[in-house]
């Protein structure tokens, strides 16, 4: 009787073994094709979810089957180590981040590991450690020294009460996170990195990325956000000779300008406090500005926020027309766009059309629509696509497109402003008012000004004796003997920065890390980037679809500006992998509910547990990405202890593609199991028969491999059925493979382990043709499976009488020859009589024939609009069509 499939034994045992044999340690080797797999290293939040199950299962996949195939594999891990959640942590419950960070990853490492991924472990790093973030602040001098790194200021997010700078993320409806006080935008001075330097070949970098998803070019070439257009100024009525001021607009649509009624400031416009000083209602508009501040940009910029807006006062001149137009600000309107400054074309802009609606502002028609004609009584919306000018001097008549051109050289000829190229991006703000980051390397000194950090003088190491409240600004400002310092220059006193760096700066370059990890007096070894890089396959999520892998691709072109490298992509291939959904539960007296506090009847457990109980149906929402907001969580923990890490990976492969949402379904993971323990009890009912070791039919291994060799079919039909579908699963799920559609991979598997089991092996305990197409079957099988679930693999492997490990065996390879159908001709009758022949694979399904046999041309034209009333299918014979 066949064992039990008892996942926790065999995968502890395999594990071990990769570990002390060193499996997917790795180094630099000339003689081999490389390949390079990597995929997003984790934040330390203390837990693996399920979203890093699936992306670190399609990762082990690609890279345990490119080992198979003999590429020497780099498939490398570490962690995003610095964050706020660490200082949060600190604050809610006492602990200093650093041993909050170090905790969490000692636990998640071992639940990875748990996994069995293939990881060269070896290569370990954490982004907190100051053997690495003593190289994110010489790569910060570096860009200091070109010029790449600058001081700009900006407006943040400050909370009054709490004295600080806050995240984004922790603006809530307008307040402060943790006291609830309204959040208004300060300007402060901070780090900025040029990345607009780079625009443009960022945006043209983006046409030779041909491993990416198309999706997510786009976002990289909006969030780039090139435009062609003018800059036109808009004179201000009205101000003294001696202090002439304008308003400075772009427009991608000169077009227009005859039509712009008025103009739009953002709220933080420089221009603002001048016009103030010339309305005579500054104290209310510095309200309004105020309160807009106090709305995230997000928000500001969506289609569906109310449009807001307040009269300044002040007109200014439309350099076109010479009409005098007001001047407004609106919130809508934002600083990084363009100037920060819009001319209002209601006419022809649905957004300015609703302001203009909203606030009783003209509106004029200076394009037609060549199907109807516009008028501005009558418009409902704005009309935004090309025609022809009205209203527009001497322009009138021209079409947009010409239009364009010669409005653009009229405004350059006459003065009123230039033709110009505008992007979208802005340069890239690093400082944080952080303690859990990279130290910023600068010093400042009332003599010498802003002086680098030397680099004998590196790292700046973050101070551990500190207390983290959340108030007051940088946590480093309250370390005196972390803030004072000598200046390197002079030697006089100074203070250090108390600032800290973005974390995205991280992760920009720690693939490039990953390659010499142990080297201490360079970032990485140019040998070693040499060989390794760029990244054959990256796999993460797509909401880093813009801010990482677009500064990953700024900081590759800095560091080959700097000649440290000479690369200009770091990842070649990009896979983004689809959410981890579930739906979810929700208690109308206790809130959202974890799925272990409903009961099978779909009641709510906490009130069944109240005195006096009740039953309270749970409200089942929709799919969604799991969180632990909404309690829609599955723990991996239980699940690879329940069912195994084979289990969980299987599912998490097979349930949907890896660009597609994955929904959860704990039917599905049983029936991974099932799946897996079928193909375990098969190996180990058949095993001792098919070593020669312990069955002398099988005779010599020599003589088994030489057979498994040839393309001999000298075998029964159902053998010979057998061995074809070993050849053709073997191209199926290679080809599967290459195009990461793991999921049909899978299936294919599947459906020959149903063949293997169609298989009588009864009184053919002796027969050496079917000992031979059997063990061949289950090595395939074996072989096929072990980038799914490798555990499983590396123990069938052994029970068939192979040496360990599996991934010492070079990846199957199927025979055309064996794989090809076997192909009878089938005779066609219409009515009896003999019309046509046509050859077709054997076995071929009986509703195949019949669609085979109406497609034949001969028996096309004897039909004509003729149906058959009756189709006969003999076997191997005829089709038989009565008409």
């Amino acid at each position: 009787m066949a064992r039990k499939y008892i996942p926790e034994d065999i995968e502890t045992k395999w594990q071990r073994y990769w570990q002390e044999h060193e499996t997917f340690k790795v180094t630099e080797d000339p003689s081999r094709p490389k390949f390079y797999c990597l995929e997003m290293f984790p934040y330390p939040s203390g837990r693996i979810h399920m979203g890093h199950v699936r992306n670190y299962a399609i990762g082990d996949v690609i890279a345990r089957y490119k080992i198979m195939q003999g590429y020497n594999v780099l498939h490398p891990m570490g962690w995003d180590a610095f964050g706020l959640p660490a200082e949060n942590a600190a604050i809610d419950h006492g602990v200093h981040p650093a041993v909050w960070t170090e905790e969490n990853i000692a636990y998640m490492r071992k639940q990875l590991q748990r996994m069995g991924l293939s990881y060269d472990w070896d290569r370990e790093i954490s982004t907190c450690d100051p053997a690495y973030y003593k190289w994110n602040q010489w790569f910060f001098i570096k860009m200091y020294e070109k010029g790449l790194a600058y001081r700009s200021k900006s407006d943040v997010n400050w909370c009054s009460s709490c004295n600080t700078v806050l995240a984004n993320e922790q603006v809530i409806d307008g307040g402060c996170w943790r006291c609830g006080s309204p959040v208004v935008q300060k300007e402060l001075e901070q780090w900025v990195f040029r990345i607009t330097d780079y625009a443009e070949e960022l945006l043209e970098g983006c046409n030779r990325l041909r491993g990416w998803p198309e999706r997510v070019l786009i976002m990289q070439k909006n969030w780039i956000g090139k435009s062609r257009g003018v800059e036109v100024d808009f004179p201000l009525a009205d101000t003294a000779p001696e202090n002439p001021l304008s308003i400075r607009i772009f427009t991608t649509r000169p077009d227009t300008l005859f039509g712009a009624t008025f103009v739009c400031l953002a709220p933080e416009h420089p221009l603002v406090k001048d016009l103030m000083e010339l309305s005579d209602r500054p104290e209310e508009i510095q309200k309004f500005v105020d309160d807009i501040k106090r709305q995230s940009k997000i928000e500001r910029a969506a289609l569906d926020t109310e449009k807001l807006g307040m009269f300044t006062g002040v007109n200014a001149i439309n350099p076109l027309t010479r009409e005098k137009i007001p001047v407004w600000i609106a919130n809508f309107v934002l600083m990084e766009y363009g100037t920060g400054a819009i001319m209002s074309v209601p006419a022809h802009d649905q957004r300015d059309f609703e302001f203009a609606r909203k606030y009783n502002l003209p509106i004029r028609v200076v394009i037609q629509n060549k199907d109807e004609t516009l008028s501005e009584d009558t418009m409902e919306e704005a009309y935004e696509d090309e025609g022809i000018l009205v209203n527009s001097g001497e322009f009138t008549g021209l079409n947009s497109t010409e239009a364009i051109e010669r409005i653009g050289e009229y405004i350059e000829s006459a003065g009123l402003g230039r033709r110009t190229i505008n992007y979208r991006l802005r340069d890239w703000g690093i400082s944080r008012q952080r303690y859990w980051g990279t130290p910023i390397p600068m010093v400042y000194c009332d003599k010498c000004g802003i002086v680098p950090v030397p680099e004998s003088g590196l790292p700046v190491l973050l101070p551990s004796n500190i207390t983290i409240t959340g108030r007051g600004g940088s946590p480093l400002q309250q370390v005196e003997e972390f803030v004072n310092t000598t200046c390197p220059s002079c030697g006089g006193m100074a203070k250090r920065d108390t600032d800290t760096m973005d974390t995205f700066v991280d992760s920009s370059w720690y693939f490039l890390r990953y390659v010499s990890p142990h080297v201490d007096d360079k970032p990485f070894d140019p040998e070693a980037v040499s060989y390794w890089m760029n990244v054959d396959q990256y796999i993460g999520g797509i909401e880093h679809a813009v801010l990482h892998l677009l500064y990953a691709r700024f900081f590759t072109r800095v560091l080959r500006d700097l000649g440290l490298i000479e690369i200009d992509e770091p990842f070649e291939s990009l896979l983004t992998q689809g959410m981890v959904v579930k739906e979810t539960y929700e208690c109308p007296h206790h809130g959202y509910l974890f799925p272990d506090e409903v009961t099978e009847d779909k009641l709510c457990k906490k009130c069944a547990d109240e005195l006096p109980p009740r039953k309270t149906p749970v409200i089942i929402g929709r799919n969604e990405k799991m969180s632990k907001s909404k309690k829609n969580v599955v723990d991996p923990d239980y699940l690879i202890k329940t069912y195994g890490a084979d289990t969980v990976r299987v599912f998490a492969l097979f349930a949907a593609p890896p660009e597609r949402d994955l929904e959860w379904s704990d039917r599905g993971v049983e029936g991974a199991f099932r799946f897996l323990s079928r193909v375990y009890r098969k190996v180990e009912e058949m095993a001792s028969l098919l070593k020669a070791s312990t069955n002398p039919a099988m005779g010599d291994v020599e003589e088994y491999r030489r057979w498994q060799g040839s393309t001999s079919m000298d075998l029964p039909e159902d053998l010979k059925g057998l061995r074809r579908s070993v050849h053709q699963t073997i191209k199926k799920v290679t080809n599967d493979i290459e195009e990461y559609h793991f999921n049909t991979a899978i299936s294919f598997i599947m459906e020959l382990m149903n063949k293997i089991y169609a298989i009588s092996s009864s009184e053919r305990k002796g027969d050496r043709n079917f000992l031979y197409v059997m063990r061949e079957a289950l090595e395939t099988v074996s072989l096929l499976i072990s980038p799914f679930a490798p555990h499983l693999a590396e123990e069938m492997w052994e029970l068939l009488g192979n040496s360990p490990s599996i991934m010492n065996t070079p990846w199957p390879s199927h025979s055309e020859e064996i794989a090809r159908e076997e192909e009878i001709v089938l005779v066609i009758q219409v009515n009896g009589k003999v019309r046509s022949r046509i050859t077709i694979p054997a076995g071929l399904p009986d509703e195949e024939i019949k669609a085979r046999a109406l497609e034949d041309r001969r028996i096309k034209e004897i039909l004509g609009d003729r149906s058959p009333e009756k189709i006969f299918v003999v076997k191997k014979k005829l089709v038989n069509l009565v008409v």
